[in-house]
């Protein structure tokens, strides 16, 4: 018995010294670690998958072989001969249609293809490198299929930032994640233009492109998985991790001055009538061949920290571009974009801290300072003080522009194999009005002439903590999620200078008593001259808010495959706002492959967004301009009596269904997305009409709100097709991009009050073009060795507007082409060359009775109206 218990002892105890643990990290080519990635003895059922940071553990017997295997990579066997074993896998040419994402599952082996819902994996070394877009925002308007932004023009503060939108919803309604984790939204809210009008959004653009490894695009409902303003999907932004490389360029570009039009004699910005920057904003300077001059520089480098895969990636980024100018009205002899000037800092930080557990941590700052043209006060106008400025002035819109963010957290893997991840993010964002190039004409020659107007800030917190695990052994695998998150936001809006919001009697004083105090009397038109800053008034005392509110959210989503074929998703999620009650949404979701090359999947899921705090509280008084003259207008607060006493409901929340039908396939070097989708919105929130409030004594002529104002119906389609083929030392791709979108306004929630006063056509309009008909691009890549080429053609559809005059502006469809030529001058430096609309196409010029929301020749349609950009960019890598 002694001897029988002696050799099973030596039988173990070989057993055990013939196994041995392996650890280390896969990573990708440019140095990110990859998610996913299988690692399996060779031979055997042995295996494991690498965790997010791209980490591995793995015990097997001596002598083994590892392969590391992952969807559109090469594979690669490493002999186990040593405890760490780190690996870089190459692409093997697969389309990113095959990318492990992050967003829209949980679940860390899910890819594009195989996923229930449609997501668009945009790498943005492709893209940067591919197309002289500068700005996150630019880049995806053509690559994404059904995302919208473009560049406003007399918006006030949202000629500083861009409102985006997916499938033509509100920029609010699509929530934005850095690294997986919620990004705080603009304190702006969009009060003009054609897009976002009455919402808040992220600005994207306050993130470097030059940060940036990938984006990755949900486009579904997504609220019951991320929250509630994931209404019309989420945009994850996964930030560089890559080491030991620096990587950076250095770019400059100009638009050409030659707008595409029959313009009438003397129309400011065109030809002997280009508007003097450095004069009041009413005289004219020399001609120019091109304008928005651009200059951006931009580094990447990362370090490794340790031999575990830690890392530490810097970016620092500088913008800076000049106004660009375009024909407009005699009111509006600015029109056109502002200028900038930006300065950008990330940094994106990992520390495993043990086997099991690393700390992470991200940064952002952004400083912004901008400069926009207001509309034009001409001779004869009440307020224009001639003594001042002789013959007008056009006021300037300047502001500063801070967003500052952090994330924290700590992510491990408990002993029964549970993840965990535990993180506090905070992020700010404010901006600081200075008007510039104005006056309050109500002092006279005794006004300043630059004015501190006051600005608005939202700062958000958000804690989370997140389980995840996933059973390989229950059918044919499932992945558990749930957690809980915490967010409390502040919403501030802090008065300016006296002088910028007040109007002044005969003395000087400020008019408090409007019975016994007046200002002073124009001697040509004979009206009261107008107080506060022109072109911007400040806000004041009485617009001052200091707003709080928070948010608990509790969730739990699983994934199962039950079948190889067939996968069945499901996620709800309970929301508690203390200002807005609480909700519960749900989602289902489900695959099914029909072939190993054809897969359908399909979706349904409720929303639910709560009003923003600036729509809640935001108010405003301004002055809007048009060709037939200045009319002052209050935006009252939804809080404010006097939107009660017009019968304006407070605000309430908008409620959703989304649902999705769509297909994939895979056959070799092609791929493709086909995806409808629908969704139903009740109650969305945006501006009213203008109600008459002129015999009201508030000093306005009419006042306008934020509103449950109507119901939305929404039918689209998505279509990705990629294709790319290498023919010896070439390789030519071509991909496909589209979307079909129809909305419809189903019901104005009027109540008793007049359907057109309340939400009229015009308004009705504004909400409609934020959800173009169409937009097509067919994107063509060449390279060969040191050389490559793209060609770019974007189709964007038919845009009708509503004018000042009641008419329609019709905007017919137009495509633009893009080209671009690059070359390897040395393994370090590459140079590309190319332009953006390359022919100088323009929108459909509007007729002459100046009654465009902008004053300009064209509205802020989805092309925009710059005209064609050239650039140089010389990149490199060390």
């Amino acid at each position: 018995m002694k001897k029988l218990t002696l050799f099973l002892f030596l039988l173990n105890a070989t057993f055990l010294f013939a196994q041995k643990e392996i650890t280390g990290v896969v990573k990708d080519h440019t140095g990110g670690t990859l998610p996913g990635v299988n690692v399996t003895e060779k031979g055997t059922s042995n295996g494991v998958a690498t965790e997010l940071d791209g980490t591995y553990k793995i015990t097997v017997k001596e002598g083994a072989t590892l392969v590391f295997s992952y969807v559109g990579y090469n594979s690669v066997e490493k002999a186990a001969n040593q405890s760490v074993i780190e690996v870089t896998l190459s692409q093997e040419g697969g389309q990113n249609l095959q990318e492990v994402v992050v967003v829209g599952s949980r679940n860390a082996k899910r890819t594009v293809v195989n996923s229930a819902v449609p997501i668009d994996v945009i790498s943005m070394k492709d893209v940067t490198t591919q197309s002289g877009k500068i700005e996150v925002n630019q880049l995806l308007q053509y690559v994404a299929p059904s995302f919208n932004a473009n560049k406003q023009s007399g918006s006030d503060g949202a000629d500083h930032v861009d409102p985006a939108s997916l499938r033509g919803m509100g920029p609010d309604q699509t929530l934005v994640l850095i690294n997986g984790k919620r990004r705080h939204q603009s304190s702006l809210v969009t009060l003009y233009g054609t897009r976002g009008r009455g919402n808040t959004g992220t600005d994207l653009n306050a993130i470097p492109a030059s940060a940036i490894k990938r984006i990755e695009i949900l486009r579904d409902g997504a609220a019951a998985q991320y929250g509630s303003d994931a209404i019309a999907g989420v945009i994850n932004i996964v930030l560089n991790d890559n080491v030991e490389q620096l990587n950076g360029s250095i770019t400059y570009g100009a638009f050409n001055t030659n707008a595409k039009g029959d313009f009438l004699p003397g129309t400011p910005n065109t030809k002997d009538f280009r508007l003097d920057e450095n004069g009041n904003g009413n005289t004219y300077g020399k001609n120019k061949t091109f304008d928005g001059n651009a200059v951006k520089l931009g580094a990447n480098y990362g370090v490794a920290i340790g031999k575990n895969g830690g890392f530490a990636n810097f970016t620092t980024e500088y913008f800076s571009k000049d106004k660009v100018l375009r024909p407009g009205y005699d009111f509006r002899k600015g029109f056109g974009e502002a200028s900038m000037d930006s300065y950008n800092f990330s940094a994106n930080f990992s520390l495993p801290v043990s086997d099991k557990t690393d700390f992470y941590a991200f940064a952002g700052r952004n400083y912004r300072d901008t400069d926009a043209y207001a509309f034009t006060r001409n001779s004869g106008a009440a307020n224009v003080v001639e003594s001042v400025y002789p013959g007008g002035y056009t006021p300037r819109i300047t502001s500063i522009i801070l967003d500052n963010s952090v994330t924290a957290g700590v992510r491990t893997v408990t002993n029964n194999g549970w993840k965990v991840d535990i993180s506090n993010t905070y992020g700010i964002n404010k901006f600081h009005y200075t008007i510039k190039g104005t006056m309050n004409p109500s002092l006279l020659e005794a006004s300043p002439l630059e004015f501190d107007a006051g600005g608005h800030s939202l700062a958000q917190n958000t804690t989370n903590f997140d389980f995840s695990k996933n059973y390989d052994s229950i059918l044919k695998g499932m992945n558990l999620a749930f957690g809980a998150e915490y967010r409390t936001e502040n919403f501030i809006i802090f008065a300016g200078q006296e002088a910028s919001y007040s109007t002044y009697d005969t003395d000087k004083q400020v008019i408090t008593n409007p019975a016994t105090q007046s200002p002073p009397i124009d001697p040509v038109s004979g009206e009261p001259r107008p107080g506060s800053s022109q072109g911007f008034p400040g806000y004041s005392p009485y617009n001052a808010v200091d707003k709080n509110r928070s948010n608990l959210s509790l969730y739990a989503d699983s994934e199962l495959d039950i079948t190889n074929s067939f996968m069945l998703s499901g996620a709800v999620r309970y929301e508690n706002y203390s200002d807005f009650g609480s909700t519960i949404n749900g989602k289902l979701a489900s695959r099914l492959k029909i072939t190993d090359k054809i897969n359908l999947r399909g979706s349904i899921s409720t929303g639910f967004r709560a009003p923003s705090l600036a729509q809640a509280y935001y108010g405003l008084h301004f002055t809007n301009i048009d060709s037939n003259g200045a009319t002052e207008i209050l935006l009252s607060p939804n809080n404010s009596p006097i939107t009660k006493s017009f019968g304006i409901q407070k605000l309430k929340e908008e409620t959703a269904l989304n649902g999705s039908l769509g297909a994939t396939a895979s056959f070799g070097d092609f791929t493709a997305t086909v995806d409808g989708y629908y969704i139903k919105i009740k109650d969305r929130i945006v501006l009213t009409s203008y109600f008459d409030a002129s015999g009201l004594g508030l000093g306005v002529d009419q006042t306008q709100f934020f509103a449950n104002a109507a119901d939305t119906k929404t039918l689209g389609l998505d279509v990705v097709l990629a294709w790319k083929k290498r023919f010896g030392d070439s390789n030519l791709s071509a991909t496909l991009v589209g979307n079909i979108n129809h909305m419809e306004i189903t019901k104005v929630n009027n109540g008793n009050l007049d359907a057109e006063t309340f939400f009229g056509k015009r308004e009705q309009a504004f909400l409609l073009a934020s959800a173009p008909d169409s937009k097509f691009g067919l994107n063509l890549n060449y390279s060969r060795k040191k050389f490559d080429a793209g060609l770019a053609f974007t189709h964007f559809s038919e845009v009708v507007l509503i004018d000042y005059s009641g008419s329609e502006d019709v905007y017919s469809p137009k495509t633009i082409t893009d080209l671009t030529v690059g070359y390897q001058i040395t393994k370090e430096l590459k140079l590309t060359v190319g332009s953006n609309n390359l022919f100088n196409v323009y929108p459909d010029k509007q007729d002459e009775t100046g009654n465009t929301e902008a004053g300009g020749y064209w509205d802020a349609v989805q092309m925009g109206f710059n005209g064609a950009y050239y650039y140089a960019r010389l990149g490199f890598t060390f």
